[in-house]
Formats: C-alpha cells, structure tokens, sequence
C-alpha cells in the first residue's frame, strides 16, 4: 500500500551561528559579522531590514556582554531567516539575570527599548538546567507573501 504523495511548498530557513568573545570587542565583531551576513542574504549594508536587524544585535549583544558576562563563558549570536522574518537570539552565560525593560532615560541605557521598537516580537528563554539564557528579538524584513512589496 503506497500513500499518495502531496507536494509541499519548499521553505527555506538560512542560519547564521557564531561565537563571540564576551568583551566589547567581541559585541562590535558581532555587529559587523551580522551586517556581512544579511548582505550575504541580499539585504544590502544600507537597507532598512540590514540596518534593524544590525541594531537588534549590536543592543543584545552589547547586553550579553555588559549584563551577561561570566568568566570564561563566550556567548553566541543566532540569526534565522525565514518568511520575512530575521529571529534574532543572543546567548549569554548568566541565567539568573533576565532582560527587563526600564522606563526610557534611566541610568542603564534604552537598549531593549530599541530592540522593542525595531522587533515585532521579542523576549527571554531561561534554559533550566542549562549554563546559558537566550535573549531574542523578531525582525520584520520583507513583507509576507501576497501583501504586495518583496522588500520593506
């Protein structure tokens, strides 16, 4: 007995993974890295969908590395492309200390205020159990199919 075959739509998911040093350094390296990476994917240096998703990382990056840092623990930026959409997750090795928006001009910066405002969706996975949290953000890049526009 043979099941008919149904065709599926193909989907493509690109992945972007990569380890950094947890000092500044390593957070501008970030940085740069994402920006070759979406360029890579066809969103030029100076686009808008480039521009957001470089900011999301460099403000959870920055954090990774100012509220994040455990010695001798690096963390590690994630980017998935898929329908549109760049999820963002910046891992770090502090795991008691989860991400916490604050009112806009206080002493700490407005970083996840940024990443608030640029992302569709973001937020924080503690992972009980494991020696690392991912903080994640979700960038709108293109428009969903049959919306109109390929490219905000």
């Amino acid at each position: 007995m043979r099941a008919d075959p149904q065709l599926h739509e193909p989907v493509t998911v690109r992945t972007f993974t990569q380890l950094f040093s947890c000092t500044p350094r390593g957070a501008r390296l970030a940085r740069r890295l994402v920006a070759n990476r979406m360029d890579v994917w066809g969103f030029p240096y100076d686009s808008d969908p480039s521009e957001n998703v470089t900011l999301v990382v460099a403000e959870l990056a920055a954090n990774a590395v100012r509220h994040g840092r455990v010695p001798g623990r690096d963390f590690r930026v994630r980017l998935m492309l898929r329908d549109g959409v760049v999820r963002v997750e910046v891992a770090d090795g502090r795991t008691e200390r989860l991400p916490v928006l604050r009112n806009p001009g206080g002493e700490d910066g407005n970083g996840l205020l940024i990443v608030a405002a640029i992302a569709e969706r973001w937020g924080a996975d503690p992972r009980p159990g494991c020696a690392y949290k991912v903080v994640w953000a979700e960038v709108q890049v293109r428009r969903r199919a049959g919306s109109g526009l390929e490219r905000s």
